[in-house]
């Protein structure tokens, strides 16, 4: 088993309340999480601290969030970012989306659901920044040879099922809920049809956990996890 530390989210927000809602949400799910409280903040632990994603809040004093992520990408930063703003306006989102942020989220909002896109967007770096092969117990996926094996037998997948085995062996360990699968899978907004996930899962499990030890785990009420328990 992996001893690799959990990936670090830096949580910029200048109101207290709101840095430790989303830190803790982020802490429960497995990450690790470090605080700022304004923008030139946020800079500074960005160069030192080299999170994995940062959360950023528009309205901070000293920067705010667009010229902190300006400047994180004029310096070649291409660390994932996640806009926070009470802004709902059309203008703001776009703002946030064409010049360099990964995702913009509006205040109120659900922490759960902010928890799953920091997740989606981990997992798409990950995944492209690791190996091809994942392995997990026998269980073996080679992502460019589109092959999967278990205990040395090949097995045979659809697409979909490959793409539902593949997001889970390469987030071993991690739980993931209906909306983040619905939404790597199937590319359906938060608002899909869950029901076919379950589906996919039970057609995935016929295939290739049919032997011990059984690698798919459902969470009841929260999602599914591949391991290995122990």
């Amino acid at each position: 088993m992996s001893t690799q530390e959990s990936p670090l989210v830096l949580v910029a927000d200048d109101e207290e309340n709101i840095r430790f809602l989303v830190e803790s949400g982020l802490q429960l799910a497995g990450l690790r999480t470090v605080g700022a409280s304004d923008g030139r903040e946020a800079l500074t632990k960005v160069a030192s601290e080299r999170p994995d994603l940062v959360i950023l809040d528009v309205m901070m004093p000293e920067l705010d969030g667009f010229d902190v992520l300006r400047r994180m990408r004029e310096g070649g930063d291409r660390t994932p970012v996640i806009f926070l703003s009470a802004r709902d306006g059309t203008e703001d989102r776009v703002r946030g989306l064409t010049t360099g942020g990964d995702d913009y989220m509006v205040k109120p909002f659900a922490i759960a659901e902010l928890v799953a896109r920091v997740q989606l967007r981990l997992a798409q770096r990950g995944a492209a920044a690791k190996s091809t092969v994942f392995r997990c117990a026998d269980l073996e996926v080679d992502i460019e040879a589109h092959r999967v094996t278990r205990a040395g037998s090949s097995i045979d997948l659809s697409p979909t099922e490959f793409r539902l085995l593949e997001m889970l062996i390469s987030n071993t360990g991690r739980v993931l809920n209906r909306a983040q699968l619905l939404d790597h899978v199937w590319d359906y907004d938060f608002d899909g049809d869950s029901s076919v996930v379950d589906t996919y899962i039970s057609y995935l499990r016929k295939k290739v956990d049919t032997t011990p030890p059984k690698l798919i785990h459902t969470i009841r009420g929260v999602g599914f996890c591949m391991r290995v328990d122990e």
